[in-house]
């Protein structure tokens, strides 16, 4: 499963799930929409393709694709190759168009958002490591940085790096 950023608007212009999924069809073969919005389809060596917008505005999605001898046999068929490439080609398009960035700008939100969760979890260290070795704080401060870190640990298992990496700063502050 993958977790995509998507440019503010997008999801609103596509039309939230109901859009995501007719778009979908534009793509892919066999779609099919649960009651949630939830699509799911194929196409080419892709055996499976699901996506759907999560509530914080992000592009979930999850591909199973052919592999190993099933791959080889697929792509020694006639047509088999150019199919494949069509099949990364379509893959491609769908993110573009229900993420509004393309490939380059993907991988940059990606790697942001690397960095923001990194953030956060060095800050949770350094306050721990700081209040273990200062005989300064409070134990009003260790209560609050504890909830704070609770809280940065909420965010981060919940994906959301922006959060955390705010709240993570108001953890730095708290013993600047």
């Amino acid at each position: 499963m993958e977790t995509f950023e998507v440019k503010r608007g997008v999801v609103k212009e596509i039309g939230g799930n109901a859009g995501l999924a007719k778009l979908a069809t534009e793509f892919f073969e066999n779609v099919e929409v649960d009651a949630d919005g939830n699509f799911s389809a194929s196409f080419g060596i892709m055996t499976r393709v699901t996506g759907v917008y999560t509530e914080d505005g992000k592009l979930q999605v999850d591909v199973d694709q052919l592999a190993g001898k099933d791959l080889a046999d697929y792509l020694s068929k006639d047509g088999g190759r150019e199919k494949a490439m069509d099949s990364r080609q379509r893959w491609s398009s769908f993110l573009d168009q229900t993420t509004g960035y393309n490939g380059k700008q993907r991988g940059d939100k990606a790697k942001e958002a690397g960095k923001k969760i990194s953030k956060s979890k060095s800050a949770i260290n350094m306050a721990r490591k700081f209040m273990d070795m200062s005989s300064n704080v409070t134990a009003e401060q260790k209560q609050q940085a504890e909830d704070l870190i609770a809280q940065i640990e909420e965010k981060l298992e919940e994906g959301n790096g922006t959060r955390a990496l705010s709240l993570s700063e108001k953890l730095n502050k708290l013993f600047g």
